[in-house]
C-alpha cells in the first residue's frame, strides 16, 4: 500500500528503521495507472512534455519538509559520484550518484527497473544516493559512492529501493560473466548464486539486483542494509518499468537531512 507523504505525491516513506531521526528519506510511484507516461513522471529525457515534468518536479520539491534544492542528474551508467553541496545548480551532471552534508540539499535518483540505492550517516551528517543498473552496479557505483561519503562503511546505513525483480531480469551469460570477471575468488560462489539459470532461453539467467548489491555492500563493510523484495516489472499499478514498457516515465528516490 502506498504511503503518501503528501496528497498530491504518489510516493511512499521507507521501511528503515535505523535512519536517522533528522534524515528524510521518500520513493515516488507512478500514480495512475496506464500506458507511457501516464501518472507522476519525473524525467526530461523520456519524452514527456517538459512542462508536465517541469511542474511534477516543483510539486514534489514543495512537499518535502525541509529541503530546499533536489540535484537532477542525467544518468549514464557510470560510477562518477557528484558532491552537490558545491556544483553549479543551474548544470546538470553526468553521473550516477550524488552525496550531501548540508541541510535542505536532496540527493535523489530515477529509475524504472535500475536499482536506487539511499545512503545516510549514523550520525545523520551525510546522505548519499546511487543509481545502480547492472552496468554500474558491476564497475563499482556503491563502491564509489561509499568511498565519495568518507565514513567508515560500518557507520552507514542504506536501503535498496524498488528494482526489476530476479523472476523478471533475463540477462546473458555475458552479464554473469562481468560480475565474476570482477569479483574476489572468496566471493565467486555468491555472485554465481545470484544468477539462476533462465527457465525460458539456453545460455540465459535470471540476475537477482539485490543479491548484487547486498554482496558489494557487505564485501565493503556495510552491516545496515534495509529494502530489496520489490518488483517494479510485476508490480504494475505502483512502478514504472522500461521492461515491461519501453516508453515510460521515471520514479525517484531521494534522501536528504533537515535541521
Amino acid at each position: 500500500m502506498t504511503v503518501k507523504f503528501s496528497p498530491n505525491i504518489p510516493s511512499f516513506i521507507p521501511r528503515w528503521a535505523s535512519l536517522p531521526k533528522n534524515i528524510r528519506a521518500l520513493v515516488t510511484c507512478r500514480g495512475e495507472d496506464g500506458p507511457g507516461f501516464t501518472g507522476f513522471n519525473l524525467a526530461h529525457h523520456v519524452g514527456d512534455d517538459p512542462y508536465r515534468v517541469a511542474r511534477h518536479r516543483d510539486e514534489l520539491l514543495a512537499a518535502l519538509p525541509g529541503a530546499k534544492r533536489i540535484a537532477w542528474l542525467d544518468q549514464i551508467h557510470g560510477v562518477d559520484v557528484l558532491d552537490i553541496d558545491s556544483f553549479d545548480w543551474q548544470s546538470t551532471p553526468s553521473c550516477d550518484a550524488s552525496y550531501a552534508s548540508i541541510s535542505g540539499d536532496v540527493c535523489a535518483v530515477m529509475t524504472a527497473d535500475c536499482l536506487p540505492v539511499l545512503f545516510a550517516s549514523r550520525d545523520g551528517q551525510k546522505v548519499a544516493a546511487a543509481h545502480a543498473g547492472w552496468r554500474g552496479l558491476q564497475a563499482g557505483v556503491l563502491e564509489t559512492t561509499v568511498l565519495a561519503m568518507q565514513q567508515e562503511p560500518s557507520a552507514i546505513t542504506a536501503f535498496l529501493g524498488p528494482a526489476i525483480s530476479q523472476m523478471s531480469f533475463e540477462v546473458g551469460g555475458e552479464v554473469r560473466q562481468a560480475f565474476l570477471d570482477v569479483a574476489n575468488p572468496s566471493d565467486q560462489s555468491a555472485i554465481a548464486a545470484a544468477f539462476a539459470p533462465s527457465p525460458h532461453e539456453k545460455d540465459k539467467f535470471l540476475a537477482n539486483l539485490y543479491a548484487l548489491a547486498r554482496q558489494r555492500l557487505t564485501r565493503l563493510g556495510l552491516t545496515d542494509i534495509s529494502g530489496g523484495g520489490f518488483c517494479t516489472y510485476l508490480d504494475q499499478k505502483r512502478f514504472y518499468s522500461f521492461r515491461r514498457e519501453a516508453t515510460c516515465g521515471r520514479m525517484v528516490s531521494l534522501i536528504y537531512i533537515t535541521e
